[in-house]
């Protein structure tokens, strides 16, 4: 079972990027997952959740400009960024809760993460 980010890069100030967030292995599915970022010696911090039912969850310091949304039947979570911000550089990682096969039990697994880079 594993998950991967994909979709980081580098991007000016005022732009966007799509991160994509993929489970696969013997699982039945996903159930909530977060976006979550990291800057070199900090803390890594949430930046947005989504529950199995869809529901969202924000840090104030990207409402309005992230949305997180999910694709069922392709086990992925995806986090569309507009209007970026040098603040926003940061390595992003997936951390979803897997549904594993054969029982439906869950387990959390972190993805690798992904590179962004915002220039001014």
């Amino acid at each position: 079972v594993q998950v991967a980010e994909s979709g980081g890069g580098l991007v000016q100030a005022g732009g966007s990027l799509r991160l994509s967030c993929v489970a696969s292995g013997s699982i039945f599915g996903i159930d909530s997952v977060g976006w979550y970022r990291q800057v070199p010696g900090n803390q890594r911090e949430l930046v947005a959740n989504i529950t199995s039912g869809g529901a969202t969850n924000y840090a104030d310091s990207v409402k309005g400009r992230f949305t997180i949304s999910r694709d069922n039947p392709k086990n992925t979570v995806y986090l569309q960024m507009n209007s970026l911000e040098v603040e926003d550089t940061a390595v992003y990682y997936c951390y979803a809760n897997v549904v594993l096969r054969p029982y439906g039990l869950k387990r959390p697994v972190w993805g690798q993460g992904t590179q962004v880079t915002v220039s001014s």
